[in-house]
């Protein structure tokens, strides 16, 4: 029910400004979340995810995405996560729902 996942920012993950794409940000706390929501012996699908930009990430940040479960039921899993940079400052917040599904890890 949670997950950890950490990542360095690098320079083609960057736009012309050299502000990291905030995909990457996405993608990063994606996974953390999927870890978090499958640790519980069934696949969970994502059904809707949404995310937060709070700080501008740059090239060279080190991420760390924390995932949680907050909700476990029957079908519904849902996971909240935050993404901090190398100084603790939050750069993003993620919610997510996922769907249970029967098959069994």
């Amino acid at each position: 029910g949670f997950c950890r996942v950490e990542m360095v920012a690098r320079e083609e993950m960057a736009n012309g400004f050299g502000i990291v794409h905030g995909s990457i940000t996405f993608a990063l706390a994606d996974s953390a979340i999927a870890f978090a929501a499958n640790a519980h012996g069934r696949h969970a699908v994502s059904l809707n995810t949404s995310i937060r930009h709070l700080a501008p990430v740059k090239i060279g940040d080190r991420l760390v995405a924390e995932a949680t479960v907050t909700t476990l039921k029957h079908r519904i899993v849902n996971v909240d996560a935050i993404i901090l940079n190398q100084n603790g400052d939050r750069v993003a917040d993620v919610q997510a729902t996922g769907y249970r599904k029967k098959e069994e890890w």
